[in-house]
C-alpha cells in the first residue's frame, strides 16, 4: 500500500514512539494530523525536536483523548488512526490509578466510538507487553494469558479488550499492536535504558538502579514504527493483537555491561530501593514471539548494539540530565 496522500492521525504524537511514527508517516508521504495533550505551556513534546521540513507537513492539534466530542472531530475523514495517547509510567499508576482508567480505558473508548461513528478506514490501538505479566511461557505469544501486575497494565488490558470487542460487535477495523520494550532517541530518562545511559554519561562511576534481574526484549524505535505502518496496511492484522519484539531478552545487568562497553567506562551499580517495584508487581521476564508479525513481512533491522550506540550518541549530544535519585519505582 502506498501512503502517499493518505490521511493519518496520530494520538500521543508528542511522545517517544509517537514522534518517531509522525516522522515515518511524513517520510512515507502521508498527510499527518498529530494530537498532542493540551497544556498551558503550549508544549508539543517531542514533536518540537523534529526538523522544520518535517513539521511543515504536520498539522498539530492540541486536545485530550478524554474528550469524546474532540475525538470525533479529530478523526473525521481519516484513512488511518494510530492511537498511542496514554498514561504510560508504571510508577505513577501506583499513586493515581483512577487517572489511568480515565485516560487509557476511557480515552480508548472515545477513539473507538469516534472511529465507528466517522467510518475510519483503520484504527491501530497501541497496547504493551506489560499486559502479559511475567512470562509463563517463553517466548510470549499473543495467546499468553493477560496478567496485570500494575494498575497501568490493568488499564491497557481493559483498553485492548474494548478495542477487540468493537471489532466483533460493530465491525470497526481495529488492530491491536503490542510492542515489547522500545528504545531509542527521545525516550524518557525514566525508562531503564536512558536511565543507565544518562547516568553513565554524567561522569559518576556509580549507577543508582533498581533490580538488575528483570529481562526485557528490546526493539529499536524505527523497527517498532515499521511494524505500526505494516499492521495498518494488512487486513490480516484486523481483529487481533500482534506482538512486535526481537525474540531475545536481556537482563538489566546485561544492559549495564553493554552500555559500559559503549561509553568506555567501568560502571558500578548501587541498588536504590526507591527504584524498585513492589515485589509482586515486578515483571521478571518479557520476551516476544513475533512470528505473526514476521509472517506479514516485519523484520527488525537494527541490532541491540547498533541501537544502543545510536541512543548513546543522542543522549551524549543532547546532554540530558539523569533522573534524580528520588524517582520511585523506576521501570
Amino acid at each position: 500500500m502506498s501512503w502517499a496522500g493518505r490521511s493519518s492521525v496520530v494520538t500521543g504524537a508528542g511522545g517517544f514512539i509517537g514522534s518517531h511514527l509522525v516522522e515515518g508517516l511524513v517520510a512515507s508521504g502521508a498527510r499527518v494530523k498529530a494530537l498532542v495533550h493540551y497544556n498551558a505551556l503550549g508544549s508539543t513534546g517531542n514533536l518540537a525536536l523534529l526538523g522544520a521540513s518535517t513539521l511543515a507537513k504536520v498539522e498539530i492539534v492540541a486536545g485530550d483523548v478524554r474528550d469524546a466530542f474532540a475525538m470525533r472531530s479529530l478523526v473525521r475523514g481519516a484513512d488511518v488512526v494510530f492511537h498511542l495517547a496514554a498514561l504510560i509510567g508504571i510508577p505513577y499508576s501506583y499513586v493515581a490509578p483512577s487517572s489511568y482508567v480515565d485516560t487509557n480505558v476511557g480515552g480508548t473508548l472515545n477513539l473507538l466510538e469516534a472511529a465507528r461513528t466517522e467510518g475510519v478506514g483503520r484504527l491501530v490501538v497501541t497496547s504493551t507487553s506489560e499486559t502479559y505479566g511475567t512470562a509463563q511461557v517463553v517466548p510470549i505469544g499473543e495467546g499468553h494469558p493477560a496478567v496485570a501486575q500494575s494498575p497501568y497494565a490493568a488499564t491497557k488490558i481493559g483498553a485492548d479488550q474494548l478495542a477487540l470487542s468493537y471489532h466483533r460487535a460493530f465491525a470497526v477495523p481495529v488492530s491491536v499492536v503490542r510492542p515489547f520494550n522500545t528504545f531509542g532517541p527521545r525516550q524518557s530518562t525514566r525508562a531503564v535504558l536512558p536511565t543507565i545511559i544518562t547516568q553513565a554519561l554524567s561522569g559518576s562511576p556509580v549507577l543508582r538502579l533498581g533490580s538488575l534481574e528483570p529481562r526485557r526484549d528490546l526493539t529499536y524505535v524505527t523497527d517498532t514504527v515499521a511494524g505500526f505502518l505494516l499492521l495498518a496496511e494488512r487486513d490480516e492484522a484486523v481483529g487481533r493483537a500482534t506482538n512486535l519484539g526481537t525474540g531475545a531478552s536481556r537482563s538489566v545487568g546485561e544492559l549495564v555491561k553493554l552500555v559500559s562497553e559503549i561509553v568506555g567506562r567501568r560502571l558500578v551499580v548501587e541498588q536504590d530501593p526507591n527504584r524498585m517495584r513492589p515485589e509482586l508487581s515486578e515483571v521478571q521476564e518479557l520476551c516476544a514471539d513475533a512470528s505473526f508479525a514476521r509472517s506479514l513481512g516485519w523484520q527488525p533491522a537494527v541490532s541491540i548494539e547498533q541501537g544502543l550506540r545510536a541512543t548513546v550518541d543522542y543522549f551524549r549530544m543532547s546532554k540530558t540530565e539523569p533522573v534524580g535519585a528520588a524517582a520511585p519505582y523506576l521501570t
